[in-house]
């Protein structure tokens, strides 16, 4: 299973569109096959130079194994807290400085996770934890 985007490749600047001083859209996200047996797929989306803790710009879940893809600025079926306070998703938006790193994490897993619109990154991991069958990650830079 492979994670990338039209918008972007990995390891290269997230297009501004796509970040708090643009249009802060969810950029378009394309995935190959994930391995058999997978239910359904699980989205995060972190800054892992935030701090002590990577701060969560999405949580997404209930997205079909054989979707494929997610159109700009499209919802996931269901989505979480992130560390804004708001449900779905939001966009780079790092202090002044050196630019920071956004892993776009994509779960097969074999079972829904059991979440709700208000759960935040804590329980998402918990949800997922034990059964994910893989995962694929695409990395963003955004700096200001």
């Amino acid at each position: 299973m492979d994670l990338t985007s039209p918008a972007f490749a990995d390891g290269e600047p997230i297009p501004g569109r796509h970040t708090c001083d643009g249009d802060d859209v969810s950029p378009p996200l394309e995935w190959t096959a994930p391995p058999e047996g997978s239910v359904a797929l699980a989205l995060c989306v972190d800054d892992p130079d935030a701090g002590t803790y990577p701060f969560t710009h999405w949580l997404a879940w209930g997205l079909a194994p054989t979707a494929g893809a997610l159109a700009e600025s499209e919802a996931a079926p269901s989505e979480g807290r992130n560390d804004f306070g708001a449900p779905g998703y939001r966009g780079p938006c790092p202090p002044p400085g050196k630019p920071h790193r956004y892993v776009f994490s994509l779960f097969a897993l074999d079972a829904a996770p059991e979440l709700g619109a208000s759960d935040r990154r804590l329980s998402f991991d918990k949800a997922i934890d034990g059964h994910v069958l893989e995962r694929c990650e695409l990395t963003g830079l955004y700096g200001r």
